[in-house]
């Protein structure tokens, strides 16, 4: 009961300044034309939706393409498993920057910075020259993939507070289809552009480069739209405008947010759903060309693990917000990740569709972590530091897997050391993610330690 007049209080306190009319009297659009205010929501959201769908291509396509790019670089299976593990490695270092860049940029400008940097990465890794050069350029794209996805919860929560369910849904779901339809075209498409997988790789900087329109507006006004909710907030608390001031104090968790059990359980939750969809986007197709599954079926399987992220990372979300506790829907995709797993083990060709939905329902456990962030913490300046927090120590936790698949791998000669590894650690993400879907805020706990 309590929680739910938090959370209501939370939501009119954000949302209430975005409707106050600006300094210089009404808006210009406030007759038959949308104002200012609803064509900036609508180029927020359609640069929501773009960013996303380029969160994950970067890793899928290396993915769908691994085993050409090994062999066009030279790589054995553990260097291969090394490099499946550079995205949560970047994902924890320049992900915990973000907040900071934030603060001094403006979350609008942080993102389209890292449209930016993914766009280049893309473009430059095919033919970067070697794996060192390779490696560098994907760490610039995963960069800026990394700052993009700590800030999203934290732009949805700012400037949508009354739909976080619903607009993380619709990024989730963005995000999803960005992965599964780079998994599905990567390698026909390098066929019909001549068959290099440099080529196949680069094309996708394409559509980062499209990701960045709908955010150079806001880039262009300054920090203003970049950190609207920043002002937003500001303006019902105008103490806090001044960095170090009293209000600025005291809108921050009187205790580290280490403190917090919600939020230590929330990062290992990520973090092992983490370790199990990198695993997946890294290796899943491989497993099947191993099993006598031809390399395109291979990528097929892989986008509709992906797809699946589609529908369920809108529904997810939505009906995450209406439970008070999140903890039968971590059971029930971590009951799908084991059941998929053991097919995989048991009879990896012969029901090959079948695990792998049951395995892009299990991978769903990233949408509700997500959410799980923006109702585990009651304010804004809550929700940044629970995101970076929880992404930063879950990627952290995560780097260890695909290597340790690729090692596996390579030492036992076949895929099942690695798949009893996979649905083992299935077990403490279910056991730390009903943890996470308890009833709490981190604010509360701090204040109570």
């Amino acid at each position: 009961m309590m929680g739910g007049m938090a959370r209501e209080e939370t939501r009119t306190s954000m949302s209430t300044p975005i409707r106050r009319t600006p300094p210089g009297g009404p808006a210009a659009g406030d007759g038959a034309h949308p104002s200012p205010r609803a064509w900036t929501a609508r180029l927020l959201m359609a640069g929501i939706v773009l960013a996303a769908l380029n969160l994950r291509p970067a890793i899928t396509s290396l993915g769908a393409l691994l085993e050409e790019v090994r062999d066009g670089l030279g790589m054995s299976a553990g260097l291969a498993g090394l490099l499946t593990s550079v995205p949560p490695l970047c994902f924890a270092l320049f992900g915990i920057t973000a907040p900071r860049l934030a603060r001094r940029f403006g979350p609008a400008a942080v993102v389209c910075a890292g449209m930016a940097a993914i766009t280049a990465g893309l473009l430059i890794r095919p033919y970067a020259g070697g794996t060192a050069g390779f490696v560098a350029a994907s760490a610039l794209a995963l960069m800026g993939i990394a700052v993009s996805n700590v800030l999203m919860p934290v732009i949805v929560k700012r400037h949508f507070p009354d739909r976080v369910g619903s607009m993380t849904g619709l990024y989730s779901m963005a995000l999803a289809l960005g992965s599964s339809t780079t998994a599905a075209v990567t390698v026909p498409m390098t066929d019909a552009l001549g068959g290099s997988w440099r080529t196949g790789l680069a094309v996708w900087a394409g559509l980062a480069a499209a990701a960045l329109v709908p955010w150079l507006p806001f880039v262009r006004r300054g920090r203003e739209p970049g950190t609207h909710a920043e002002n937003a907030a500001s303006s019902s608390a105008p103490a806090a405008a001044a960095p170090g001031g009293t209000a600025d104090r005291a809108a921050r968790p009187p205790l580290p947010i280490t403190r917090s059990r919600t939020a230590w359980a929330l990062a290992v939750f990520f973090g092992l759903q983490a370790t199990a969809a990198y695993i997946t986007m890294g290796w899943m197709a491989q497993i099947f060309r191993d099993a006598g599954v031809p390399a395109a079926t291979a990528g097929l399987l892989l986008a509709v693990t992906m797809v699946m992220g589609v529908p369920l990372s809108f529904v997810i979300p939505r009906l995450a917000t209406r439970l008070p506790r999140q903890g039968p829907i971590v059971v029930v995709l971590g009951v799908c990740g084991l059941a998929g797993y053991a097919g995989l083990y048991l009879a990896p060709a012969a029901g090959a569709w079948a695990w792998a939905l049951l395995l892009g329902i299990s991978n769903c456990a990233f949408p509700l972590a997500l959410t799980m962030v923006g109702m585990r913490a009651r304010t804004g300046a809550g929700v940044v530091r629970l995101s970076a927090f929880a992404q930063s120590t879950g990627y952290l936790i995560s780097i260890p897997g695909p290597l340790l698949v690729g090692v596996l791998y390579q030492h036992s000669g076949g895929w099942g050391l690695p798949l009893v590894l996979m649905a083992a650690l299935m077990i403490p993400q279910t056991v730390v993610g009903v943890l996470a879907g308890r009833d709490r805020t981190v604010e509360d706990e701090t204040a109570a330690r």
